[in-house]
């Protein structure tokens, strides 16, 4: 039977109901709602009390892929971690251009919707050129970053990374992105580097919200072109870079990522030459790989820097 991708209804403070394909066993959490001033209604979730932290996903996946985090943080921590627009359980408009900048700037007005400041920043993949504004362009958000396999400059310079993104972005691309569901079906377990731990159960959770040709193409394969097409966008936060130097800064990497390599971790501790550095034998996902390793380097990484 096909998995539908269908937005749950408006509810009250109690949460919202969700669709039956999400797995509640391993995604338990309240469901809430904000509708922003696109009038664009973006999920999220929101556990815990304390100092908030932001989660920001990537692509193909959702909040989901915090689950671990949240579950491990929420005690001591306010949890907050978004569906962008078009991925999870939040709304998939048809007239949003779905670019890093789009989503950027409805990440920002969630924040000011929530009312969020002083946060702890948890960005990974496309979460960074999406999340990282909120850091590098704004004021008294970000008190704390960290970053996993992720980037913020133009891949241009890296002819690997550029050759992909041609192929990817393009005509051929588009194709494979929208009749084989390229991303999470193919891209995502070549991803990890077990592929044993990305089981049918937790792929499903990925899979399901792209069920047709138009969600694959219009939000997944437009992220896949953005990667040389928002290169304007990377070049603008890659010059804010001297910001990082007065923020503390923690670098969580999975070390057998196949698109973001050990040279793009170098890039980010050129960058932030100060940042704590974890490395983990794993794949693009260190979340979902090495959920203990990455809740333990949080939890020092937020106990080390609370007076920051």
């Amino acid at each position: 039977m096909a998995l539908q991708h269908t937005p749950p209804a408006e509810a009250g403070d109690s949460g919202l109901e969700v669709p039956s394909w999400v797995d509640r066993a391993a995604y338990p959490f309240s469901v809430r709602s904000v509708r922003l001033p696109s009038g664009n209604a973006m999920r999220y979730v929101d556990e815990g009390r304390g100092d908030p932290i932001l989660f920001v996903h990537g692509t193909p996946s959702w909040s989901f892929e915090w689950r671990h985090v949240i579950r491990a943080l929420a005690p001591a921590q306010r949890c907050v971690a978004p569906d962008l627009l078009g991925f999870g359980l939040s709304e998939r408009p048809r007239d949003f251009p779905y670019t890093p900048e789009a989503h950027s700037r409805e990440l920002d007005a969630f924040v000011e919707s929530l009312g969020l400041r002083n946060l702890t920043l948890v960005v990974h993949d496309f979460g960074g050129p999406i999340g990282l504004p909120l850091a590098l362009e704004r004021s008294g958000i970000v008190r704390r970053l960290v970053v996993l396999n992720s980037w913020m400059w133009p891949i241009t310079d890296d002819p690997a990374m550029a050759r992909a993104a041609r192929l990817l972005g393009g005509g051929f691309g588009k194709f494979l992105y929208e009749r084989v569901n390229l991303s999470p079906r193919v891209i995502m377990p070549g991803a990890y580097a077990d592929r044993t731990k990305l089981t049918p159960a937790i792929h499903a959770q990925y899979l399901a919200p792209f069920p047709d040709r138009w969600s694959r193409g219009a939000v997944l394969w437009t992220l896949a072109r953005a990667l040389l097409a928002s290169s304007a966008h990377y070049e603008r936060l890659w010059s804010r870079r001297e910001r990082l130097r007065n923020m503390p800064v923690s670098l969580i990497w999975g070390m057998r990522d196949p698109a973001f390599k050990p040279g793009t971790l170098a890039r980010w501790r050129d960058a932030a030459p100060h940042a704590s550095v974890v490395e983990l034998p794993v794949g693009h996902w260190p979340q979902e790989e090495a959920s203990d390793e990455v809740v333990r380097s949080l939890l020092e990484f937020i106990s080390g820097h609370q007076e920051a």
